[in-house]
């Protein structure tokens, strides 16, 4: 992705650079300094339509300065127009260990859930890993295939090599639940006299208060 170096500072300037059809963004680094960007709005368009924003690897051709790999840290987006307002990105060295949210994908899941006559509920959608920059993917993944009803996928389970996943090893991904089981409607009793009814207990006092005796009576609808 084509970069320009951006002079212009405030409101008033990032509105009037998106009305040419560009993207205000700058990129941080550690230990470099910030620099502000602007990018095409087509052309950064064209890259979120290929791949997650924070998870892809970009190339960005920075004009007078060069070649830089990067990750989007941050998009602002317009609150009710699909439009992208500002980028941050960070700025990636080959040998720096880079912390990200990736996405958790499960694999063979519908299948699954019919061979199991169950269905798989999936609670965690996001871990956190550490990586170098050469081995960062789109999304980890877990398969299935297997799965019986009350196993249950955790964090331990999911196999990313080169990766660190930082996240508790107990904590869980997904289950295999059974379906929920339709309860019917109770039936109401018919009495003697074929008017549906219930049965319920009275009690009889005697005129000091106390029981007397407990009998039944029938309430009719």
């Amino acid at each position: 992705m084509n970069a320009q170096v951006r002079t212009g500072r405030g409101k008033n300037a990032a509105r009037a650079l998106r009305r040419t059809g560009r993207v205000p963004a700058a990129i941080h680094g550690h230990g470099d300094e910030s620099r502000s960007l602007s990018l095409s709005a087509h052309e950064l368009e064209k890259v979120l339509a290929h791949g997650g924003a924070g998870t892809t690897v970009i190339d960005l051709q920075i004009e007078g300065g060069g070649s830089t790999q990067a990750l989007i840290r941050e998009l602002q987006v317009h609150p009710y127009r699909p439009v992208v307002l500002h980028v941050d990105f960070l700025q990636l060295h080959a040998g720096e260990v880079v912390k990200m949210q990736v996405p958790v994908r499960i694999l063979n899941a519908e299948a699954a859930a019919h061979d199991a006559g169950g269905i798989l509920d999936q609670v965690l959608y996001t871990v956190e890993v550490e990586c170098l920059p050469r081995d960062i993917m789109d999304a980890v993944e877990i398969d299935a295939t297997g799965m019986s009803v009350g196993d249950s996928i955790r964090v331990r389970d999911i196999a990313t090599p080169n990766i660190r996943i930082t996240n508790d090893d107990d904590l869980p991904v997904a289950s295999m639940v059974a379906p929920a089981q339709e309860i019917e409607e109770p039936v109401a009793t018919e009495s003697e006299d074929g008017v549906g009814g219930s049965v319920e207990p009275t009690l009889i006092r005697d005129r000091q208060g106390d029981i007397k005796d407990v009998e039944t009576t029938e309430q009719n609808g």
